[in-house]
């Protein structure tokens, strides 16, 4: 006897809507400043968790090699949005034409930082002088170093300053070679892993604690791209944003979606990364002027930082100009308490 022919009409109409909806997704490619890890974990997130799905969103991931090849490949049309550093942004709109706007800050204060060995009597900025420093010689952090020690009064000459491949950094300081590293705080469960080998243990001394604060990581995206589906856009940040509060609430969970997407990422370090670079996220910054938010005075301090570290002149820009407040609109106004809670009312424990 030949089966009814309704339930497979209808069997078949539900597939057709479901592909007919996953067509209907709008794709955004999005470029990374780097390779993928637990600083990462917000674009991961809301992929595993189906955040950019439930916006309707389809998100492509391309790989970078820092924040100038970033916002190249953005410049040309590579990739709709991205990650950079707000400074590189900043510096690059000073010097030529570049149709990229930032759109949300991720970091809202910079990942710069000072490593030594807990116990070698080097606890803070002013410890520096008379030390010898070591550093990988593209660090961007070079730039920004006769700032801080201008800020804390330190002579630039005081200090012995060691350019080595950023590979060394960690070795030189566990083996003795330096006595000092600079590197970003997204490195400190590599360098802790490192200097353990020889059983020491790593102290970090970030540079915002010692007055050098302004905004790192941004989102940016192209100006075509803003212009033509400002919805999109909209709805990315809306879904990027809850992936924020939700890595910072579950960092366990959000740790093993990393890994699960992206497998040669370990989950534990992922995990301890998360975990480290809470401050540059939640802090007195997003306490005041909210999550993602990119406050127009910090702005203006920032560009000063750029202006001052590269030989601008302050008014060769309107630090504005490389801002597009229009989709921050999207985001919502969530202040929250760094050191306590996230949007979610659960932090997961550590």
């Amino acid at each position: 006897m030949q089966k009814p022919l309704f339930p497979r009409v209808i069997l078949a109409v539900c597939f057709f809507c479901a592909s007919s909806q996953a067509a209907r997704m709008d794709e955004v490619t999005f470029q990374l400043d780097w390779l993928p890890g637990g600083d990462k974990a917000p674009l991961y997130v809301a992929i595993g968790k189906g955040f950019f799905a439930e916006q309707n969103i389809k998100v492509k991931i391309s790989h970078g090699k820092g924040s100038s090849d970033s916002l190249t490949k953005l410049g040309v049309g590579i990739a709709d949005v991205g990650y950079a550093d707000l400074s590189s942004l900043l510096a690059a709109k000073a010097q030529e034409p570049l149709a990229v706007s930032a759109i949300m800050s991720v970091f809202s204060k910079a990942p710069h930082a000072f490593f030594s060995l807990k116990g070698s009597g080097i606890e803070s900025v002013t410890d520096v002088k008379g030390k010898r420093v070591a550093t990988s010689a593209f660090s961007s952090s070079v730039v920004f170093l006769p700032l801080l020690l201008n800020l804390n009064s330190i002579p630039k000459d005081s200090i012995r300053i060691i350019k080595v491949d950023a590979g060394a950094l960690g070795p030189m300081l566990a083996t003795g070679n330096t006595d000092v590293i600079i590197s970003w705080m997204t490195d400190t469960v590599k360098y802790q892993s490192q200097v353990a080998i020889v059983g020491k243990e790593l102290h970090v001394m970030p540079w915002y604690d010692a007055g050098l604060e302004f905004y790192s990581t941004v989102i940016v995206g192209t100006d075509k791209f803003l212009k033509a589906r400002p919805d999109v856009a909209k709805r990315f940040l809306v879904a990027f944003q809850k992936a924020i509060e939700f890595t910072w609430a579950y960092p366990k969970e959000s740790a093993a979606i990393v890994h699960d997407l992206v497998p040669e990422v370990d989950t534990q370090i992922a995990l301890d990364t998360i975990i480290n670079i809470r401050s540059l996220v939640y802090n007195n910054a997003s306490d005041a002027h909210g999550l993602g938010i990119i406050n127009s005075e910090r702005l203006a301090t920032s560009w000063s930082y750029v202006a001052q570290s590269q030989g601008f002149e302050l008014d060769a820009i309107d630090p504005e100009e490389a801002i597009n407040r229009s989709f921050m609109k999207a985001i919502s106004p969530v202040t929250t308490n760094s050191e306590e809670k996230t949007g979610y009312l659960k932090v997961e424990s550590k």
